[in-house]
């Protein structure tokens, strides 16, 4: 046993780099709903480190730094550096973690649980990092993410590279369902040991009603822990054609994180929600920003304890699109347009014009038609078979399953009284 007396330990103040918010050497949990804007949030802080920038409250970045980015969620190219571009960040200062070289000279992905040791010899190359994002930090845990000893075996590794660098280490992480309402570091997802390990725990969280989100400090064991900022997401265009989105802050906000996150989320307590209903809040804020991957709704799903087969009944229930992106693409979902409702009456509006997007074979045909004009026009030019129960053509499809690239179909009772079929949960890959 190696004990010291504290009279020979020389004491130190904490290194900030955001004053009260983020401070070095240290590990930090930033968790909230899904489409509260978690990534782009703190992307948004990434840049005001690698430009000295100012912070949300208005406090200096007293010097430049460097980031590591790890993301296991979104893609570099059209996603986190568009968006870094989005908050003026200084990407010469920013390496995003793609994969690790292997003993034959191979690439491997990067595995943090596995992997933290290799950070030490890439933050060493870059002259030092200011700030180490993992998304998600239970990447980070090779067992159980429930169980506290797998929690704090894995987030060992990570404490110690945050203190070895002088670096402010930044996991990202979802709440867990039900949980409105109480203290909000007990939300975090899956052991309460990553809120215990981490010296601060942020939160993010999403006005029902509005685009008004917070940004609120729920634990601090080396600060405040009261106080928070709002902020908003606004979409904004890059490099001349590239669509994102960026933060655009709000004001500071005074009282205590469940205060903060109270008057924003509203009370829950009036009646247990069910979990279509929370599904669907989780769903319908994640969409909020535009399309989504299936594979990252499914991961954050899961992340936020959703089981997927309630997720699919939410889909439904806020008339969520599933839509394939061209053609090798992935498919995503996205929020859809209200469309009314055919009209029992033939001569109205409704019951002669609806406007569809169909696709066949990278090919879009946008028509307005009345229902039976859209079925015979369909049916001419082969997108659907003449027998409504009958398979695609063998030689439709870019695929090997063939005959499952239909997009969309036309929704709604058609005049006999029989609909087209809607076969999104055979077409879409999940």
């Amino acid at each position: 046993m190696n004990a010291v007396k504290a009279s020979d330990i020389t004491p130190v103040a904490i290194r900030w780099l955001w004053p009260g918010w983020l401070a070095q050497g240290k590990l930090h949990i930033l968790a909230g709903a899904g489409g509260t804007g978690k990534t782009t949030l703190l992307l948004t802080l990434i840049a005001t480190i690698t430009t000295a920038g100012r912070w949300p409250d208005g406090e200096p970045c007293k010097q430049p730094g460097n980031v590591l980015i790890w993301s296991a969620e979104d893609d570099p190219s059209d996603t986190l550096v568009p968006r870094l571009i989005a908050a003026g960040a200084d990407l010469s200062r920013v390496r995003i973690i793609q994969g690790r070289i292997n003993a034959r000279g191979d690439a491997d992905p990067f595995d943090p649980s596995n992997d933290i040791g290799l950070l030490r010899m890439t933050a060493e190359e870059m002259g030092g990092v200011a700030l180490l994002m993992l998304d998600p930090v239970v990447s980070a845990v090779k067992g159980d993410m429930h169980k506290a000893n797998d929690v704090r075996r894995g987030l060992q590794g990570v404490v110690d590279f945050a203190e070895h660098n002088l670096c402010a280490v930044v996991g990202i992480s979802h709440f867990a369902k039900g949980g409105a309402g109480t203290s909000p570091a007990d939300r975090v997802i899956g052991s309460q040991a990553f809120s215990a390990l981490a010296r601060t725990v942020l939160v993010a969280a999403k006005q029902q009603e509005s685009d008004t989100r917070v940004l609120a400090r729920a634990k601090s064991n080396i600060g405040t822990d009261e106080g928070g900022v709002s902020y908003t997401i606004e979409p904004c265009t890059v490099l001349d054609d590239i669509e994102t989105v960026r933060v655009a802050w709000g004001d500071l906000i005074a009282g205590s994180a469940r205060e903060i996150l109270g008057d924003v989320e509203g009370d829950d307590n009036d009646g247990e929600r069910s979990e279509l209903d929370e599904a669907c809040d989780f769903l319908r804020d994640l969409l909020s920003q535009g399309p989504v991957a299936t594979k990252r709704i499914k991961a954050d799903a899961d992340g936020a304890g959703h089981a997927w087969a309630t997720v699919r009944r939410a889909q439904k229930a806020i008339s969520a699109e599933a839509k394939k992106q061209g053609m090798g693409g992935g498919w995503v979902w996205q929020l859809g347009e209200l469309v009314p409702p055919f009209s029992a009456h033939g001569d109205s509006d409704d019951s002669k014009m609806r406007k569809k997007v169909l696709s066949r074979n990278g090919e879009h045909l946008r028509d307005d038609m009345s229902a039976f004009g859209a079925t015979e026009h369909l049916r001419q030019t082969s997108v659907v078979p003449s027998r409504l129960d009958s398979c695609p053509a063998s030689d439709m499809g870019t695929n090997e399953e063939k005959g499952h690239e239909w997009s969309q179909y036309l929704k709604g009772p058609l005049p006999d009284g029989t609909s087209l079929p809607f076969l999104d949960d055979d077409a879409e890959e999940v």
